[in-house]
């Protein structure tokens, strides 16, 4: 058996090393008696005492049961990787290499935690060489000939990993396995009524006011806690209802969600023509000028989104017109409580502003980035408030800003952009001042309107459409 293949090292607390063996089964730390027993002197006596035992290490991993009920705090990162050496059952396999209850595995699986490929993929820069040799043995060409799974198919084919979808499933000898033991958790869902959260309903699609610090279709580790889920089970119906679009985990407001397929790949190609007009509303902190705000959103698909004012080639255009912009009060501290809103550090204000956006293009986090660009970051997003700060005490930090610096070289202007990424935060755990406000379409000659509830910012008192 193969417990695990490579993973990436990870600040302290340290994960245990895990790369050919499993752990021991953890104990309970040493009581009190335990531990006085250990401060009294030994009796004098002639017949030689064992050691006494030593308590384990302590561990950054928790005692593992069942996946529910959702703790408030995710537990930290854990990937495994896996290669069965022989035919095997996922469940089995995955609880006896690992050492975790069969329960909490079954659980992991029904999570969408578990992933598995017949071919495993090429190890990282970060491998160690031991991993990359078991690498090298189980995708041996002569080995992988043997298999009948593979014949017909390229190496890339080979390598594209599927979750596991059951327990009981079957893996041939060298198939690969990556275990997301630690999946991330949305305990918000727990906490909705989701009925009151029904905006319309079709025979063809829901439009529903998503909470905030919910996935739209999940995470990917976790497709179980989503509103696509909570949604269908909310409403009883058979079949789940479908993704057609995003809007951050950390934002509210308007999502379609598609009862058919057929519905599913209409709406996709309304967006694709750009038939689909979405207005948000961005509780800002500083005012913004309406009109249309321009910017080039780097080509990278990982969090800060850097912007530019100035085109760079092959960076994405990004476009977005400030219809309207109001002077509203900053929000009640009972509900920025209550919402667990960040302050991020931002100095204490009296007011804030509402801003109301057409969405001209759909990048990822492009609202946000775009109003962090101007120095008007939206009130709570941790992300990109972070940097703001940092730019408004040195404007130059920030190379694509208009006080940037000259650069002597591509290694100097590399640098600069990781210290400017560096001066970001982490997402969003809660809400930020970001709605999806409307949402309109046409189709089949009929014109559907949609408007969210009011957001969180403008209420007088707690949600009322939590359990």
């Amino acid at each position: 058996l193969l417990p695990q293949l490579w993973h990436r090292p990870l600040p302290p607390p340290p994960l245990l090393p895990r790369a050919l063996y499993s752990p021991p089964p953890r104990s309970s730390p040493p009581t009190a008696s335990h531990a006085a027993a250990a401060a009294s002197p030994p009796p004098r006596t002639s017949t030689p005492r064992p050691p006494p035992e030593q308590p384990e290490p302590p561990t950054p991993y928790p005692a593992y049961d069942r996946l529910l009920p959702c703790p408030s705090k995710d537990d930290p990162p854990r990937i495994e990787h896996l290669v069965a050496r022989e035919d095997e059952v996922a469940g089995d396999f995955i609880s006896r290499s690992l050492n975790l209850p069969p329960l909490y595995v079954a659980d992991l699986i029904r999570f969408g935690a578990v992933y598995y490929a017949l071919v495993a993929p090429q190890p990282p820069p970060y491998a160690a060489p031991e991993h990359v040799r078991i690498f090298r043995e189980v995708t041996e060409p002569s080995l992988l000939r043997q298999r009948a799974s593979i014949k017909g198919k390229t190496v890339r084919e080979a390598q594209k990993t599927f979750r596991v979808t059951d327990p009981s499933q079957h893996l041939e000898a060298g198939t690969y396995l990556r275990v997301h033991v630690h999946p991330k958790r949305f305990p918000r869902c727990y906490e909705i009524d989701w009925k009151s959260r029904v905006v319309a309903t079709t025979d063809d699609f829901v439009v529903l006011n998503k909470p905030a610090a919910t996935s739209v279709g999940g995470a990917t580790d976790n497709i179980e806690e989503s509103c696509v889920v909570f949604t269908s089970r909310a409403l009883g119906l058979e079949s789940p209802l479908m993704t057609t679009h995003q809007i951050d985990n950390c934002s509210e407001g308007c999502v379609v969600l598609s009862k058919t397929k057929e519905f599913c790949s209409v709406f996709h190609g309304l967006i694709r023509e750009k038939q689909v007009k979405k207005v948000y509303l961005a509780l800002t902190t500083e005012p913004v000028s309406p009109g249309i705000i321009t910017h080039y959103m780097r080509p990278l698909n990982r969090a800060p989104r850097l912007v530019s004012e100035d085109h760079i080639e092959r960076w994405h255009l990004c476009q977005m017109e400030i219809l309207d912009c109001k002077k509203v009060p900053w929000p009640k501290p009972l509900i920025t409580k209550v919402h667990k809103v960040d302050n991020c550090g931002w100095p204490k204000q009296e007011a804030a502003y509402e801003c109301k956006i057409n969405l001209m293009t759909g990048k990822t986090h492009q609202i946000r980035a775009q109003l962090a660009a101007i120095g008007a970051p939206i009130v709570g997003d941790s992300a990109y408030m972070t940097g703001v700060i940092a730019a408004m005490a040195n404007p130059s930090i920030n190379p694509y800003g208009r006080a940037s610096l000259n650069y002597n070289n591509e290694e100097e202007k590399a640098a600069a952009v990781e210290a400017w990424v560096a001066c970001h935060g982490k997402e969003p755990k809660s809400v930020i001042g970001l709605q999806a406000s409307e949402i309109s379409w046409d189709y089949e000659g009929e014109h559907h309107y949609y408007k969210a509830g009011v957001p969180w910012w403008r209420q007088d008192a707690v949600e009322s459409d939590l359990v």
